[in-house]
């Protein structure tokens, strides 16, 4: 060790501050977990040659990861869902049947991105696509801008709790659980997370009577007509999550199916062009790279922090500590709360996953320790969430913010509070009952 003055867990301790330091220098995260993960690890063992070492042993363990190929394949689905109209016809679909209740567009609005994001699986993606569809319908129906702009951006959110999922899959690659395990057992919490939205919005509308619109009532051969529209949707989910859950498919197997069942849709509605083709694909590369060195950095991070025994002596600390496994996980809960306020979902994940598994695999909540870790990943990923909507950093915010011309932002934090509230209260209830995330896990596995 380089310094005798201080023990290499409190320098590893010490990483987190400056890490969180650099990063609010607005230094890129990989770049940030990279170097100081390597000078990190040259500080506690005093070997040039150790940082050596993990890099030729990082770059190539991890990168030739089978699993990781699940992330430029969902990633493509997702372009190619944008391109081919998909949003449009969900939405059509959840008008025609809802739209003329009060409150009802914007349900119909949180339906239709439950939907998008089944065959999405990116928040981002869903808000931006279904912005585009649905706020000039909330703004001609008189819906106001603070709730028909936190609407949309709760909605959003949906993009990564309704499998698939790309930030489950990185949890997955990093806490080395079972994707198909953590994408069954998102299923009823994205479900139970897009009927809150709703009844967060039916209550909002009855609270705030003049924020709301009503759309004319449609016939039925119309709403039918317009359900049928959505087919190629529902065939496309069906094929990807239900093959993943009756094991017809592996995951990555199932993400292939999805990229080509969304391009075959693009391209029957016309809207894959050679050049949309070509920026889909380079979107994509662009994105997963950024991934993947993130995925690159944080294993040198965490490396770093295993030399330093920061996650064992951790785990060793409030295991023999007088204090409720239940506070120790509301305590991380509320880090995650409060980090999503000033930092990225996938900077929140990367940081804190690898620390906080081995400490939460460990404890006694009554289930039995292989289920402890998918139950916790969803705990994650509902977090991970609500930092998409909660300011200054919510980035769902900015993306429909940015779409609404009429709307300042300050209205649009005041209007994603009410799903903020939900959100916190649907996370209490899978904390209270653990069988709602692992039914169907239980029940297929």
């Amino acid at each position: 060790m380089v310094f005798e003055f201080i023990t290499p867990f409190q320098l590893g301790l010490l990483s987190f501050p400056v890490l969180l330091l650099v990063i609010a220098l607005r230094i890129p995260l990989a770049a940030s977990m990279f170097v100081i993960g390597l000078l990190g690890t040259y500080l506690v063992s005093g070997n040039i040659r150790m940082m050596d070492s993990q890099l030729k042993t990082f770059t190539y363990g991890t990168l030739t990861n089978y699993s990781l190929s699940i992330i430029p394949l969902f990633l493509l689905m997702s372009e190619f869902a944008t391109r081919g109209g998909m949003s449009a016809a969900l939405f059509n679909a959840a008008q025609a049947w809802l739209g003329h209740r009060r409150g009802g567009l914007a349900m119909a609005a949180i339906g239709a991105s439950a939907g998008f994001g089944a065959v999405c699986g990116s928040s981002l993606a869903t808000a931006s696509a279904m912005g585009r569809v649905a706020l000039p319908e909330l703004d001609k129906a008189g819906y106001s801008g603070a709730l028909s702009t936190g609407a949309l951006a709760a909605g959003g959110t949906l993009g990564i709790l309704i499998p698939p999922s790309v930030v489950l899959v990185i949890y997955a690659i990093l806490a080395e659980e079972n994707i198909e395990k953590l994408f069954t057992a998102a299923f009823i919490p994205g479900l139970i997370a897009m009927l809150g939205y709703m009844a967060t919005i039916a209550i909002y509308a009855r609270v705030v009577p003049n924020s709301v619109g009503v759309a004319a009532r449609l016939a039925y051969r119309q709403r039918f007509r317009a359900l049928f529209a959505v087919w190629p949707v529902m065939l496309i989910f069906a094929l990807v999550i239900g093959g993943i859950y009756t094991g017809a498919f592996s995951p990555t197997a199932a993400a292939a199916v999805g990229v080509a069942g969304t391009a075959l849709v693009a391209i029957a509605n016309r809207s894959l062009t050679l050049n949309a083709l070509k920026e889909s694909l380079l979107s994509t590369a662009k994105t997963s790279a950024m991934i993947f060195f993130i995925i690159v950095s944080a294993g040198v991070f965490n490396s770093f922090l295993s030399s330093a025994q920061v996650p064992q002596t951790l785990a060793a600390f409030f295991l023999e500590a007088d204090v409720s496994p239940w506070m120790i996980l509301i305590g991380m809960l509320l880090m995650y709360l409060l980090l999503g306020m000033v930092m990225d979902s996938l900077a929140m994940i990367f940081l804190t996953v690898p620390i906080f598994v081995p400490i939460i695999t460990q404890l006694d909540f009554g289930i039995p320790p292989s289920e402890v870790g998918i139950w916790f990943g969803i705990l994650v990923l509902m977090s991970a969430e609500i930092g998409l909507i909660t300011p200054p950093v919510g980035l769902n915010l900015f993306v429909i913010n940015n779409m609404s011309k009429n709307v300042s932002i300050g209205e649009t934090y005041k209007g994603a509070l009410p799903f903020v509230l939900s959100d916190i209260v649907r996370i209490a209830l899978l904390v209270a009952f653990p069988a709602i995330t692992l039914g169907l896990v239980r029940l297929f596995y």
